[in-house]
């Protein structure tokens, strides 16, 4: 189905028309761009490097504001949001997953879960024990008192996976959650994430360059030149 086509009735994410050029640069980075993704639903954004994928994720993920175009998340219009406004969706509405962890490397795997739970005013045993049964869930149950340094690539993103969901986010942005993995670690983290995409009805908007990773998702959209192909 077309992503212009497609019903924005109970939409979770509705993008229109969206536009970003960077300072400096002569083309957009994302030039008119529509679709829509239903909850629940797993959307793979595909194409080579430069074609605008992380662009979009950033709008989308609230990181940044496009030139023009809207951006609804449920019935929250991003693009016209503060950067204060902008840092609270973050925080409550969205996860995020990249392509080298990001974790913090002086805190335990189960204290880098938890630090969303913290940040938003939960208790330190309440955040603990909630990121303990997500890292169990996650397949870390024995390795969550280690450090980053101490654990494995696939073993940092599971955990990188945990933290972005953590807080019950309605959208998750994974940016080349395999890119930085083996094949075999890869494919177990791709299998995560379909999982937890069928298991919570998690919204999912994952970018790859790769037929193989697009190909779990429910629909991939093509990019090329900041727009559909």
């Amino acid at each position: 189905m077309s992503p212009l086509r497609m019903s924005t009735v109970g939409s979770m994410l509705n993008v229109t028309s969206v536009t970003k050029r960077y300072s400096g640069q002569d083309t957009d980075a994302v030039a008119g761009v529509s679709f829509v993704a239903v909850p629940g639903e797993f959307v793979a954004l595909m194409g080579p490097s430069g074609c605008g994928k992380s662009t979009l994720l950033h709008l989308c993920g609230a990181m940044d504001r496009p030139d023009r175009g809207q951006i609804l998340l449920g019935d929250t219009n991003l693009a016209r949001l503060g950067d204060d406004q902008l840092t609270l969706v973050r925080r409550q509405r969205i996860g995020f997953v990249f392509q080298f962890f990001n974790l913090l490397p002086t805190l335990t795997l189960v204290e880098n879960v938890a630090l969303p739970l913290l940040l938003a005013g939960a208790s330190p045993a309440e955040a603990t024990r909630r990121a303990r049964s997500l890292g169990d869930r996650v397949g870390l149950a024995s390795r969550l008192d280690a450090y980053p340094a101490q654990v494995s690539g696939g073993e940092m993103q599971r955990a990188a996976i945990a933290r972005a969901i953590v807080h019950s986010p309605a959208l998750l942005i994974a940016d080349e959650p395999t890119g930085n993995l083996d094949s075999g670690n890869g494919a177990r983290v791709l299998e995560l994430l379909v999982e937890l995409n069928a298991s919570l009805r998690l919204t999912i908007l994952l970018a790859t360059h790769a037929s193989d990773i697009a190909a779990a998702a429910h629909r991939t959209l093509h990019m090329r030149d900041g727009q559909f192909a």
